[in-house]
């Protein structure tokens, strides 16, 4: 059975790997030009077709029969060639925004405003569903009735969903609205699942809203596309696992700790246990800046290096499955936390002070270790999800992580 995603530029997906573990049946990337999507779709040799962006509404005239979903909508998602050769077209993103939305608000949504940012495809399917579930759905957009400029009419929202790109990847840290705005906010959701935190549901971590990204909707909306590729349903338990596998690989491994802890040396380890990439953010610095840390530091001083550094942490921060071993006292400067929060699990390396390593490190030479480890204890412990003892030998600190990771 031949089946696959058509689009017109489609880079990387991660839906070849979700099918992959839903059945195990051929899925394919079909990136095809305008001109050439109706004849791919009435005469390919194709059994089940998932359609991404821009032709989930182009597609609609191709299909001999739609779902009462993909109708009352106008888009479709899925294709499924039927043994007369007939199409038929439906739309799952539907059921992968409804299972989305039952991770924070589930339930009737009966006379509470959700505020939905963005008017494309995406935004009509959100839309329509939280019209079902009985919310009073207002589309935000950039003019028209409702726009960003009159934010100010709807501080009684309880739901505000992002449907647009603003904040994905490789454009890291954009955020559509500022969340102070709307006191009343019961839940926030972002469609985009690149970075795993958006610079919006950062914001909404730290208000302690209640919140969501777009991973479970890609996974659910597969599920349910397999389903009828394969026309028989499949364990609900899938996108779970399947979202946690996802979680797993996607996430940065992010090692913070005092100069000379070892973060490298475990870094590099990890890494090569794990099968990831491996980025010091030591090194990258210097590349970056063509000379060493040290010279850094006699040239600009501290304040100098600690500006590179940050820069080179906000890059490092929107790499995807990487390990990241950074400086010592990159906790001192608070913006470091978003960059590397946003995709990553950001573990605390911890090593005795009378054990650490001085050679190389500026700060470190001539310091009273002591000192500096008491003012930056509770800046590790701001920052860091998990501590790991690295006192002993290099293979267990390492096997430690490997657990909390699993």
């Amino acid at each position: 059975m031949q089946c696959g995603l058509l689009g017109e530029k489609l880079g990387h997906s991660y839906s070849p790997q979700i099918h992959g573990e839903l059945a195990d049946y051929e899925y394919l990337l079909y990136e095809k030009a305008p001109d050439e999507v109706e004849e791919f779709v009435r005469q390919g040799g194709w059994h089940g077709m998932n359609v991404t962006i821009p032709y989930k509404k182009a597609v609609v005239p191709f299909c001999d029969e739609l779902s009462v979903t993909a109708e009352t909508i106008g888009s479709v998602n899925t294709l499924l060639r039927r043994e007369d050769g007939t199409v038929f077209g439906d739309n799952t993103d539907a059921f992968g925004f409804e299972t989305l939305l039952n991770q924070v608000m589930p339930g009737s949504l009966n006379g509470k405003k959700a505020l939905v940012l963005g008017t494309g495809g995406a935004s009509v399917t959100v839309c329509a569903v939280l019209r079902k579930r009985g919310a009073n759905v207002v589309p935000i957009s950039r003019s028209g009735e409702n726009n960003y400029g009159n934010l100010n009419l709807h501080t009684d929202t309880s739901l505000l969903v992002n449907t647009t790109p603003v904040g994905m990847y490789p454009k890291n840290g954009a955020c559509p609205v500022d969340l102070v705005l709307f006191p009343a906010l019961q839940a926030v959701l972002d469609v985009v699942y690149n970075p795993a935190r958006t610079a919006l549901l950062l914001q909404a971590e730290a208000l302690g809203i209640p919140h969501a990204g777009g991973l479970l909707m890609l996974v659910a909306q597969a599920k349910r596309s397999a389903e009828i590729f394969l026309g028989k349903a499949l364990p609900d338990s899938e996108i779970g696992r399947i979202t946690a596998l996802l979680q797993r690989q996607m996430q940065n491994i992010i090692l913070i700790g005092m100069p000379g802890a070892g973060k490298s040396s475990v870094g590099k380890a990890l890494a090569e246990q794990l099968g990831r990439p491996y980025f010091e953010a030591d090194r990258e610095l210097e590349k970056a800046a063509g000379m060493p840390i040290p010279a850094i530091f006699e040239r600009e001083g501290e304040e100098g290096f600690r500006a590179r550094e940050s820069k080179t942490l906000t890059s490092l921060g929107k790499l995807s499955g990487a390990v990241i071993s950074t400086g010592g006292g990159c906790v001192t400067r608070e913006e470091n936390y978003l960059p590397l929060h946003q995709n990553g699990v950001i573990i605390r390396i911890h090593r005795d002070t009378e054990k650490l390593a001085r050679e190389g490190r500026p700060l470190s030479l001539h310091a009273d270790l002591n000192k500096m480890f008491a003012t930056r204890d509770p800046l590790y412990a701001r920052f860091a999800d998990y501590t790991v003892d690295n006192n002993g030998i290099l293979i267990n600190t390492v096997q430690a992580i490997e657990e909390i990771l699993k």
